[in-house]
Parts: structure tokens; C-alpha cells; sequence
């Protein structure tokens, strides 16, 4: 397919392609390349995707059009002001596709015993060195535009899953506030000239991109209100944040189908830190255009294989002699030329290999679920590609 771009002073665009019940097909136009949605992007949390080299990322099996990156990390080492000096995030890394960074407000929500919340944003004790830190709405812009990425989220607050219905109200209410302070910090420094990766393609703006994000927990109501309030606010694309955090499946899936159909049908929508491979076909079939989530890597580093047929185990005896590869069904480096038996053998004689190679076909497996489900709803058979792709992963591995 001809990916074409179009003529505009915005600072992302995102056309449909194609839909399929809720399910969308489109291009995201950003200023570093076009990408095709539904997207998983690889988490790149300290400027690295762990395992995996860029050109690896780059390879045709894989093909990663966008990656993320960490505010809080990259801010507290090495710091914006070494970042900012280097070029940017993209020149710092030597990446030159598109980049996301998200606000910092989830990693400080995680340090729930070391931070302290109030309305002007964030005290806490860094993980790395205890010193005292404070990130606000205004703070995260100013990492985000040092760091250049390409989009930027606004700073959120992020209640636990299971939070009641008053704790879950006042922090959605902190979040549509603190997502005023950041749309216009942001706007400032755009307006300053302080973005360090402008970069003008694709008939863009040249500008970074901004996300607002919807909270309030596992409360459709609150949900609802917190969409509203945050397209209010007005941003290229929105968010559902929020979840994966300790709910049930069953409360991901309905806050996700009350509140995805409703967002702008122009702008593009992502589900943070969202999920597994069940999970992406599900959130699709829900509205949902972009992901990211760190299980192939990390579950890769652990052993742990996502194929066709469900999770495999690499530690378990029964792969010592296996000749077949991880997937047979998987067309990935990896597959094409190691068995199961010799991943199984440098896991447990603890060769860094191993966990490397397992996150190498994680990632292939997650993209190429994505450019199936891409493929599935332009020819309209999405609903088919679906039931059959969950009834794979149910099947079992053998």
C-alpha cells in the first residue's frame, strides 16, 4: 500500500483507511515518517529497547515505525540539559523514526511510597539516589521538549485500579487541571523555539505533538466526564491511561469500549501500557489505534515466548531436543534459524543470548500481529481474523 501524505499546518495528521465494526485502519503522519495503524510501539524506557539493537528494530521482520521513550528515567540520568546538548533524544540514541514519550505521571504514580501529590504536581525520592525531586505539568514539558520527541504526552495523575469512587474523582479532576497546565506550557515552549528534535516532513508543522490523556479509574462515569474535559482542553491525539494497573480484565475491556468509540474520530487514539496479544486484538476490535507495553521484553529476558499458540515456556524440559523453532508459524529471524532447544540451552547456561533473541521474536510476533490486524480490517475480514487468532492463542502451545 502507498503510504501518501497530505498537505497541512497541523502537528500530526491521521487519516482512515479503513474501518471494520469499531476496528480502524489509518495513517499517523508524524514529522519523522507515516506509520500505519493499528501500531504497537516498543517500549524504549532509557533510550534503549532492552535487548535489541535498532537495526534489529529496523529489520524488515520487524519494522518499528515509532518507539517510547521515559521522562522520568531520561530526567533523572542523564538529564534533559545533557540531551538537549547532544542533539535531542533521536541524535542521543541514534534513532531517527518517530519517537513518543510519555509524561513521567505513571513511573511517580509506581513510587507510591516515596511521593507526595498536591496541586502543584510531584515531591518524591529518586529511585536512584534518594535525593528530593519534584515534577509538575510544566516541569514534564520542559524534559519532553529538551528530549524532542516527536509526541509528547501531557502529565497525568494515576489512581490504582481499584481506587473508590472519591479518590478516583479528585484525581481525574487533578488530571483535567494539570492537563490545562500542560497544553499551555507546551504551547510556550513551541512558541520559544525550545523543541530540540523539530524536525519539518511529511507537510507538517515541523512542531512537536501533544496527547491528552483520560483517567478515573474503572468509573464510567468519571471516564466519560474526563474525556470531555480533556478534549475541552483540545490535543492531536488522546490517551485511556489508567489501566493495566491491577483491575480485571473484564474492567480494561468495558472502560475501553465506553470510552474509545466516543473520542475524536480524526485524531488518533492509545491505550497505555497495554497488553498482551489477546489485548491488542480486543482493544482494536474496541477503537483503539496505538499500543505499547513492555512484556516482550521483559518477558523475553525471563524466558518466556509469546507465539501463535499461546506462551512458551523455554525453561521447561520438554524443549531440550526440541528441533522446531519457538513459532512455527512465525516468519522472524529467530524462527528462521534457531530451535527450541538451543534457546533452551543458552537460557539455562545464563547466556545473555538467549534473553536477546527471545525479545528479538516478542517484538517480531507483536508487530506482525499488528500488520495482520492492519491487513484483516482493510479487506474486511476482521471479525474472522479475530475469533480465529484468539482461538490460536487458547490452543496451546505443543
Amino acid at each position: 500500500m502507498e503510504l501518501r501524505a497530505q498537505t497541512t499546518a497541523q502537528a500530526l495528521g491521521w487519516e482512515l483507511l479503513a474501518r471494520d465494526g469499531e476496528a480502524r485502519a489509518g495513517l499517523l503522519r508524524t514529522r519523522r515518517g507515516v506509520i500505519e495503524t493499528p501500531v504497537f510501539m516498543p517500549v524504549g524506557t532509557l533510550g534503549s529497547v532492552k535487548g535489541v539493537r535498532f537495526e534489529e528494530l529496523e529489520a524488515a521482520d520487524t519494522d518499528a515505525r515509532i518507539i517510547l521513550g521515559n521522562t522520568y528515567h531520561l530526567w533523572l540520568r542523564p538529564g534533559p540539559e545533557t540531551v538537549r546538548a547532544l542533539g535531542g533524544l533521536h541524535r542521543f540514541i541514534g534513532w531517527e523514526r518517530a519517537l513518543l514519550t510519555d509524561s513521567g505521571g505513571f513511573q511517580v504514580f509506581s513510587l507510591s511510597d516515596l511521593r507526595r501529590v498536591n496541586e502543584e504536581g510531584v515531591e518524591f525520592r529518586s529511585h536512584l539516589d534518594g535525593r528530593l525531586c519534584f515534577l509538575s505539568p510544566e516541569v514534564s514539558m520542559e524534559v519532553q521538549a529538551a528530549l524532542g520527541s516527536d509526541i509528547v504526552m501531557a502529565f497525568d495523575e494515576c489512581p490504582p485500579g481499584e481506587a473508590g469512587r472519591e479518590q478516583a474523582r479528585a484525581s481525574m479532576e487533578l488530571t483535567a487541571r494539570w492537563a490545562r497546565r500542560s497544553r499551555g506550557r507546551f504551547d510556550e515552549l513551541q512558541a520559544a523555539g525550545a523543541d530540540a528534535g523539530r524536525a519539518g516532513e511529511n507537510g507538517l508543522s515541523g512542531r512537536q505533538a501533544i496527547f491528552g490523556i483520560v483517567q478515573g479509574a474503572a468509573h464510567l462515569d468519571l471516564r466519560r466526564e474526563s474525556l470531555a474535559r480533556t478534549v475541552e482542553v483540545g490535543f492531536d491525539g488522546y490517551a485511556i491511561g489508567g489501566l493495566s494497573v491491577g483491575e480485571e480484565k473484564a474492567v480494561m475491556y468495558a472502560v475501553v469500549e465506553e470510552i474509545a468509540p466516543p473520542m475524536p474520530p480524526d485524531r488518533p487514539r492509545y491505550l497505555m501500557g497495554v497488553g498482551t496479544p489477546e489485548d491488542l486484538v480486543e482493544c482494536v476490535a474496541r477503537g483503539v489505534d496505538m499500543f505499547d507495553c513492555v512484556l516482550p521484553t521483559r518477558n523475553g529476558r525471563n524466558g518466556q515466548a509469546f507465539t501463535s499458540r499461546g506462551r512458551l515456556n523455554i525453561k521447561n524440559a520438554r524443549w531440550a531436543a526440541d528441533p522446531r523453532p519457538l513459532d512455527e508459524a512465525c516468519a522472524c529471524a529467530v524462527c528462521r534459524r534457531h530451535s527450541r532447544a538451543y534457546l533452551r540451552h543458552l537460557y539455562m547456561a545464563g547466556e545473555m543470548l538467549g534473553g536477546v533473541l527471545l525479545s528479538h521474536h516478542n517484538l517480531a510476533s507483536f508487530l506482525d500481529t499488528m500488520r495482520r490486524v492492519r491487513q484483516a480490517i482493510r479487506s474486511g475480514e476482521f471479525t474472522r481474523f479475530r475469533r480465529e487468532f484468539l482461538e490460536g492463542i487458547s490452543s496451546g502451545v505443543e
